[in-house]
């Protein structure tokens, strides 16, 4: 389980970074940036991936009534013109610029260290590690998430309601029927094709 080993040994306030949605074939990628209060930790936080849709909601709704958070989100046409990776760095940017307070240090999930306003370290495998990354990584899926589903509304068909944009089966015959919509990422390989074939 994560703890706030990390977080006591820098100046605080820190900063606990992650994203969701890089692997996807469409939609956005979602960064949090959260800064825990220690005398107001969420009891249960972890992985995002290692917890149930229902227990994430509610962890969610727990960071958010105690927790300093920032959203940050690149769109699929930034990640078509930029690169997923420094998409994802835009993101964390603007994570961290939507804090209401400005961190001393920031956490960051995984090995690459971004540029970012503050200092930062990179932590692999750090959403299982850190507290206020498990808590980003909480933030950014449930954001993410809700968007997907949002724009599953706006773009029926597609069943961005379910695979929230993943590469699965059922994802690849819808666009093999509609070709991509606007939320798609045309400089990923899978919808590259069926935009070349939805074209001939």
């Amino acid at each position: 389980m994560p703890d706030d080993r990390l977080e006591r040994a820098l100046s605080a306030p820190v900063a606990g970074i992650d994203e969701a949605g890089r692997g996807p074939w469409a939609g956005p990628v979602v960064v949090a940036a959260v800064v825990l209060d220690p005398a107001r930790v969420p009891p249960g936080l972890d992985d995002s991936k290692r917890l149930s849709a229902l227990r994430r909601a509610a962890l969610f709704d727990a960071l958010v009534a105690c927790a300093t958070i920032g959203v940050g989100i690149a769109e699929a046409a930034e990640i078509d013109r930029l690169n997923i990776r420094r998409a994802t760095h835009l993101a964390m940017r603007r994570a961290l610029e939507a804090l209401p307070i400005r961190p001393r240090h920031a956490l960051v999930d995984g090995n690459d260290r971004p540029d970012l306003p503050c200092p930062a370290t990179a932590v692999v495998g750090g959403d299982g590690l850190s507290l206020s990354i498990a808590a980003a990584s909480i933030v950014a899926k449930v954001t993410r998430d809700r968007l997907m589903e949002a724009l599953a509304r706006a773009h029926p068909g597609y069943g961005f309601e379910r695979h929230k944009g993943y590469g699965t089966a059922r994802h690849q015959d819808a666009l093999a029927r509609l070709g991509p919509c606007a939320q798609h990422r045309r400089s990923f390989r899978p919808v590259a094709q069926a935009a070349a074939i939805s074209r001939s």
